[in-house]
Order: structure tokens, then sequence, then C-alpha cells
């Protein structure tokens, strides 16, 4: 098994320049951060990254989806910093209200692997009787037939996950593809597979008698 570590969004950031932005008070930082200032965008991630860890994992009770979550809110906020205005509300809740967002947007990433479970279970049961040797949970060969209609990247990534048991952060090891490339060929793919099952599953029982 490959180790894995989440990586911390302060490797992503640029650490603070003394002198240059730490003593300023928050309407100026806001102010130099929605300008581009990398410097102000250390501070706003020294300041606030530990609140939005912390709304991040009191919402999805996961400390490495918060991580991530934190990462993606921070990336988030410096993409978007133009649509920042001081005049609506402080830079801090801005930055909580993305955080927000990136919460659901995680809760529902997590429903549509659980629909997917549901649909791949739905698929087999309507297999059973013709299938009389299930290797697991998941049916081989239904399973092989949907991951050869996908794109290559998405069927790359699902085959190490399905069959080789590997999570995203090893997979993207492996692949030496960045890890947000693998979660959305993960994303995607999955996607296709629960489309395909569902359409199985309904198709089958629309032939029932």
């Amino acid at each position: 098994m490959i180790a894995s570590r989440p990586v911390p969004v302060t490797e992503s950031v640029p650490a603070p320049l003394p002198g240059r932005a730490a003593g300023r008070d928050e309407e100026d930082l806001a102010t130099g951060f929605v300008a581009g200032d990398e410097a102000c965008l250390a501070v706003v991630h020294e300041r606030w990254s530990a609140l939005v860890h912390c709304v991040a994992r009191r919402s999805l009770g996961d400390a490495r989806e918060a991580e991530d979550v934190t990462q993606q809110v921070f990336i988030a906020a410096w993409r978007g910093r133009a649509g920042y205005s001081p005049g609506r509300g402080t830079l801090a809740g801005w930055l909580i209200g993305i955080t927000r967002r990136k919460v659901a947007d995680a809760l529902s990433a997590r429903s549509r692997r659980a629909a997917l479970v549901d649909a791949v279970g739905a698929a087999l049961a309507v297999r059973t009787p013709e299938s009389p040797s299930l290797d697991g949970v998941l049916d081989q060969v239904l399973v092989e037939h949907e991951l050869a209609r996908l794109p290559p990247p998405q069927r790359k990534v699902l085959r190490l996950a399905f069959y080789d048991d590997l999570t995203q952060p090893q997979i993207a090891v492996v692949t030496g593809w960045p890890l947000g490339t693998v979660k959305s060929h993960a994303r995607r793919g999955l996607l296709r597979l629960r489309h395909a099952f569902e359409h199985d599953a309904d198709t089958g029982a629309a032939h029932q008698p």
C-alpha cells in the first residue's frame, strides 16, 4: 500500500512577508487581497485557515475531508477575489460563505457515491438469478463492461480504485497526475457508471412481466 498524506493548504500559499502585510488591519488587508497582493493572501490564510478548517470539520465530521475543503476555500477565494466587496461584509464572513458552499459540494459528492453504491446494488439484484458466481459486492463482468466505455483517464482511475483498492491520493502518486485531476476523473467516471447502472436497472424492470 502506498503511504499517503493530505497536503496542507499552507504548502500552496506563500509565506507572509514581514512588514508588508502582517501588521495591516482587516480593511487594508482586504484591499490588498483583492488587488492581488500575495503577501496579503498569506496573512489571510494565516489568520483564518483554522476557522475555515473548524467549520468544515464540524460539518463533515472528517479531518481529512476538512483539510481538502480548507485548501479549496483559499484557492477559490484567491481566484475569485475580484468578486469580494469589503463594503458588503468582512473578509472572514466571505471566507465562511465559500466554506459553506465547499462543504455542500463535499456532502453532495458523498450522496453521489452513496447513490452509485445503491445503483450497483440494484443492478446486481436484477442479475442475481442469472449470475450464480458474483465476486463480492460488484459484478466484475458488469463493471468491466461499463468501465470499457469510459474515456481512458476515467477508466484508469476507477480501475485503480475498484481493483487495486487505492485511495485518490495513492492514485495520484501512481499516475503522476495532480490530486485534483484524479478527483475530477473519478467524479465524472462514477457519474457515468451511475447513469449506466440506473439505465440497466430501469430497462430490466421494464421487461418484467
